[in-house]
């Protein structure tokens, strides 16, 4: 334990949205907890929580992995029990873990794909939920603190069917609530739409054709855009007052002046689409 290290976690951080926010994070000093399922290499693919660790520690921060498997709430509480003995808070959570299955990114319809596409509002929705429970009481303490959601503009626009679009959300509406309950304490939580993403298996696919799937970089944005994004949100004195927003990444790094890969400033989908956020109205009921 370093005392002066922010401590953040990252959950489902083996690899793509979730490796690339835990990198950034380590190159802002952190001492980032990786957790996920993948501890070996193999399989479809690659990435696995030590790789993700390794990657942080090398960019500054330290990197912890940790196995977890989200849909086991016992799992999910022994571990924020151990970042309690060990760290005794915790400044930035990012709640990133979500089951993506091949079945549901085709052109099929709802009817046609396997019931369990939707195993997203367990692992995605509902793993969000729990983190954040046992994640609160090491961040009400101290008073500060950023809840992050990774989300996208498949909230409020159709995107790959309901399996995907439910949970995002979904997720966008419980940084909302969450918010409101945190309004006097001191922690913020925002959703954070992503654009497309440049991960391994993307790169992979434009350096496989580079001709037909080239122009994906002129709008894509780096997953460590978001880490970064996250930490300028962390440090931002007035973070306060976007809590409870859903927030659109490509913005926020216009905002705080942060670059992509090779000094780009990726497009909102705002700007593209014509797509923005939901506004939460102000009216509560207790």
């Amino acid at each position: 334990m370093t005392a002066d290290r922010p401590v953040a976690v990252v959950t489902g951080a083996s690899r793509g949205a979730g490796a690339g926010i835990a990198h950034a994070l380590g190159a802002h000093g952190c001492t980032v907890y990786v957790t996920g399922r993948t501890v070996e290499t193999g399989g479809a693919q690659a990435g696995t929580i030590g790789g993700t660790a390794e990657k942080v520690t090398a960019a500054g921060g330290e990197g912890i992995a940790v196995r977890v498997d989200h849909s086991d709430d016992e799992q999910v509480a022994a571990f924020f029990d151990r970042v309690a003995d060990e760290q005794g808070r915790i400044d930035i959570l990012v709640n990133n873990a979500a089951i993506i299955r091949d079945e549901m990114m085709g052109r099929t319809k709802f009817w046609e794909e396997p019931l369990n596409v939707i195993d997203t509002l367990d692992v995605g929705l509902r793993s969000s939920y729990v983190a954040t429970v046992y994640a609160a009481p090491l961040m009400v303490p101290h008073g500060k603190g950023l809840v992050a959601f990774t989300s996208s503009s498949g909230a409020v626009h159709y995107a790959f069917g309901p399996a995907y679009g439910v949970p995002k959300a979904g997720t966008d509406k419980m940084a909302a609530d969450m918010a409101y309950d945190f309004r006097d304490v001191g922690v913020a939580a925002v959703s954070i739409w992503m654009g497309s993403l440049l991960t391994d298996r993307v790169r992979g696919i434009i350096a496989s054709n580079p001709g037909k799937f080239g122009h994906i970089l002129d709008t894509a944005e780096t997953p460590e855009l978001t880490g970064h994004v996250i930490w300028a949100l962390s440090q931002d004195p007035d973070v306060m007052a976007v809590s409870g927003q859903t927030l659109i990444g490509a913005e926020l790094a216009a905002k705080y002046g942060i670059p992509d890969e090779g000094d780009r400033q990726p497009p909102s989908y705002r700007d593209l689409f014509g797509v923005h956020p939901h506004q939460q109205q102000p009216h509560a009921m207790r």
